[in-house]
């Protein structure tokens, strides 16, 4: 199962988080989009989520605190309890023996940022 797992500010547009999926990888063999849960509902989620024709797998702050990533941002390890959204949600959603197939990608206008993680499901 291969999920790309996102990470964006509260602005972001579907192009920002289009182009972070793309910079990380793309969307060929996608099974889900991931991000951390108060987030899934975003109205630029929900439409790429739609574009690429996958779920969207919200993933609770307390799984992703903890979570190692090879990106380490003091930002979000302050605020979230782990280097990077993107890959701990990927990380998180695609099981418990999930690996990054590719690490942080940022949009040019840096709010959004994905990576991609495969594994079992969860």
């Amino acid at each position: 199962m291969k999920v790309a797992g996102l990470g964006f500010r509260q602005d972001v547009t579907l192009a920002s988080l289009r182009e972070a999926l793309m910079e990380a990888g793309g969307v060929e063999g996608l099974a889900a989009v991931a991000t951390v849960s108060d987030k899934a509902d975003a109205e630029a989620l929900k439409q790429l989520a739609r574009e690429c024709g996958v779920p969207i797998k919200a993933v609770p702050p307390d799984i992703l605190a903890g979570i190692d990533t090879p990106t380490q941002s003091k930002l979000i390890t302050e605020k979230f309890g782990t280097g990077s959204v993107a890959e701990a949600a990927a990380l998180a959603a695609a099981g418990p023996r999930a690996r990054l197939i590719a690490t942080r990608a940022v949009s040019q206008d840096c709010t959004a940022t994905a990576a991609i993680a495969e594994g079992d499901g969860a």
